[in-house]
């Protein structure tokens, strides 16, 4: 009868230096992860931030081609976002940014996504929704948004939100996409004021 004999193919001491190889990889991998995740986020609020968002603008594009998948885009804007901050300090927008971050976090799906695209500006992509339902969502956030101000001291911030909303189109580009929604945005804007 043979009998049968293997050589480790590791050492004992090449497998110390195996296993701290591999931790070494392992917190590589983990520092890789949490840099995508801040490359993607916005700075203050704890949304996506204007980069990651077009990203995913993008796939909608090539889903809605693929798949027909109906996706809503709608932009908002902290209407007086200015105003605040020079009456009340950048800490005081801050905070009025983030109680509406909250509200974008909280009121969507988790398919939904919510980013922070510029200082006062925010975007939602809404993920296989109806152009109705997507505007009762939207101005379900608004309204909610509204009756829930922010406390200054001894003082309340009403926060209204203009807002427009476009649906993705399977031939739209990133820009064209934005743009309309942007547009409808500032149309809803404009119409608000006249009707001061």
């Amino acid at each position: 009868m043979k009998s049968l004999s293997a050589d480790p193919l590791f050492g004992q001491e090449n497998a110390e230096e195996y296993a701290a190889m591999l931790a070494e990889l392992d917190l590589l991998r983990r520092k890789i992860v949490e840099l995508e995740h801040l490359t993607d986020t916005d700075t203050l609020t704890p949304l996506a931030n204007r980069r990651a968002f077009l990203r995913a603008v993008d796939r909608a594009i090539r889903l809605a081609d693929r798949h027909q998948t109906q996706t809503a885009l709608a932009f908002l804007d902290v209407d007086g976002l200015k105003a605040i901050n020079d009456a009340y300090g950048h800490i005081t927008g801050d905070v009025v940014l983030l109680h509406i971050s909250e509200r974008l976090r909280s009121a969507f799906r988790a398919t939904d996504l919510a980013a922070r695209v510029s200082g006062d500006e925010f975007a939602i992509l809404l993920d296989h929704v109806s152009e109705d339902d997507a505007q009762q969502r939207i101005g379900a956030l608004v309204a909610a948004v509204a009756n829930d101000p922010v406390r200054v001291g001894q003082k309340d911030l009403s926060i209204r939100l203009s807002w427009g909303l476009t649906m993705i189109r399977a031939d739209d580009s990133v820009d064209v996409a934005m743009g309309r929604a942007d547009a409808a945005m500032y149309r809803a804007r404009s119409a608000q004021r006249s009707d001061r």
